[in-house]
């Protein structure tokens, strides 16, 4: 008997035939009910209650050479927080809000330098020409699907207008990013509200952050698996300036799934067929403690795309692959007046830019890897959609000696 299942109650029987039929009854009734329970037992258990899946790290794979921070999260640069919405109605809604704060101040009066880079542009990134505009981030990065990106950004204005300090405020600019989770979301619902966002932005925490099939990524499929939140962080060493660079994902692509330069997700396909489509869209946030300009940030924001490359991405047709890129530090050098005309600010040399690079490469790519191992199998509007199959994945990696034996 199940843990935690009633006993059959037998009813107290009398003697002669009504005893005989009155027990055939209840005994028919019994084992009614042990099949029932022995079937929903042989149900696979990934849509039932599912154990924390790995990390990439928790199979022994190690991506690059530049060590992470302590988390291994975005949050490791010092002031970053993240907080999440899942929405899980049913079988038909499948989505929800992650928002992704600099710090924990005004953002509006204290911006931090940003840039955003299109890798393929087939997607409503809202608020991006302002940010390379003027080279400036001024309201938590929210990110959600495809058709709830004009009620998330309505939302993310209502909470900065409510802010102290921006009473006298006629102008903000919301970031807010998507993906199509329509396969397992019934999108046309738009079923994200002021409330969800409201509710990601002020429970924005620095700490472990929550990754897989949570918040914006609830809905979302990579390489015809589970896909959603993923996060990796970097800290470089102290000749290359001891800063930390972390990234956040939110992965809805296909493409040929490699993992460590293993073709994982051929591997899995043989003798299925086909491979899974590129289409989808990916939103890569990175965040870094390192002192850059917009300009700086820019460059630093393409080199993101490399680390999505290496996971088997072709940025096809109809993906949006874009990143958005900040730096939590902005240090005026000389103590300037309110009214001063110019900025004094220390930059990162471009002849130093390499080693972040090299980390933001490394981080991107292994952040898409954990937000497809920690994703679970998920059953929504159109369909069931699996996660990927870690100890399959093992197998592979290890007979292509990428991890031990």
């Amino acid at each position: 008997m199940a843990t935690g299942a009633q006993p059959a109650m037998v009813p107290t029987l009398k003697g002669g035939l009504g005893t005989a039929l009155s027990l055939r009854t209840a005994l028919r009734r019994a084992q009614a009910s042990a099949c029932v329970l022995m079937a929903a037992l042989l149900i696979p258990g990934p849509l039932f209650a599912q154990s924390p899946r790995p990390r990439v790290r928790d199979l022994g794979l190690v991506v690059g050479t530049i060590p992470p921070g302590p988390l291994n999260a975005i949050t490791d640069v010092a002031g970053v927080r993240v907080g999440h919405t899942t929405i899980a109605r049913g079988d038909s809604i499948n989505t929800g809000v992650t928002a992704i704060l600099p710090h924990g101040g005004n953002p509006f009066r204290e911006k931090v330098p940003a840039a955003i880079v299109v890798g393929n542009g087939f997607g409503k990134l809202a608020g991006s020409t302002q940010v390379n505009e003027l080279g400036e981030l001024e309201s938590p990065i929210v990110l959600t699907c495809t058709l709830c990106v004009p009620r998330a950004a309505d939302a993310v204005l209502t909470w900065l207008l409510s802010l102290p300090g921006n009473e006298d405020v006629r102008s903000a600019n919301p970031v807010v990013a998507e993906t199509n989770d329509g396969y397992l979301n019934n999108i046309r619902a738009r079923p994200i509200t002021e409330g969800d966002v409201l509710a990601a932005i002020r429970g924005a925490a620095d700490g472990a952050v929550p990754e897989g099939a949570v918040g914006a990524g609830r809905g979302t499929v990579a390489f015809g698996w589970k896909g959603g939140i993923g996060t990796a962080s970097r800290r470089l060493p102290g000749q290359w300036g001891g800063w930390t660079l972390g990234v956040l994902v939110q992965t809805n692509y296909g493409g040929d799934l490699t993992i460590g330069g293993v073709p994982v997700g051929r591997e899995l396909r043989k003798g299925a067929g086909g491979g899974g489509s590129g289409d989808g869209s990916i939103i890569m946030v990175v965040a870094t403690d390192a002192p850059l300009d917009h300009l700086r940030l820019e460059r630093l924001a393409r080199r993101a795309l490399a680390g999505l490359a290496r996971t088997g991405s072709n940025m096809s047709n109809g993906s949006g692959d874009y990143v958005i890129a900040f730096s939590t530090r902005r240090v005026l050098l000389t103590v300037q007046p309110p009214n001063r005309l110019t900025d004094s600010v220390e930059l990162v040399r471009n002849d130093v830019m390499s080693g972040l690079f090299q980390a933001v490469i490394e981080a991107t790519e292994e952040a898409i890897y954990n937000s497809l191992l920690r994703a679970e199998t998920v059953r929504g509007y159109r369909g069931v959609v699996r996660a990927l199959p870690v100890d399959s994945t093992v197998m592979i990696l290890k007979r292509y000696g990428a991890i031990p034996q």
